[in-house]
């Protein structure tokens, strides 16, 4: 059985479910992460992406109209932050937020689970630019 850890940003009573279909904290979270694409964006921003280019170079190959709206999604929900880093044409860079940040054990969880459970898993090199120097 999962129980929510006491005072964790849990809502109070009043706040309710506005706008949610349940106040399942793992229903309300899929609903935000849980396509199939959401958490690879997640993991590649981990990783040291930032630019579209670099998303679109994952081995999954994103379609780049989902990769856009995932993008867009995941900053509304403040889990991702960008910045223009050109303006002509306009380009961003985006980051992981401390609340896209808070995501790094649920992601390790499931990186340890597919190795353990999913025959010839492996886990990616890091991108050339998150790579130590």
């Amino acid at each position: 059985m999962v129980r929510a850890a006491k005072g964790r940003n849990a809502p109070s009573r009043s706040e309710g479910t506005a706008g949610r279909r349940s106040a399942c904290p793992v229903a309300n979270t899929l609903d935000i992460v849980g396509d199939r694409w959401t958490l690879l964006v997640i993991r590649d921003l981990a990783r040291g992406k930032r630019r579209f280019v670099e998303f679109s170079a994952s081995p999954e190959r994103i379609p780049t109209n989902i990769l856009s709206d995932r993008l867009k999604r995941l900053e509304q929900e403040g889990i991702v932050t960008s910045h223009l880093y050109s303006q002509h044409p306009p380009r961003s860079e985006y980051t992981l937020t401390s609340k896209g940040e808070d995501l790094a054990p649920v992601m390790r969880s499931i990186v340890d689970w597919g190795l353990r459970h999913i025959p010839g898993t492996r886990v990616l090199p890091l991108p050339e630019r998150a790579r130590p120097s």
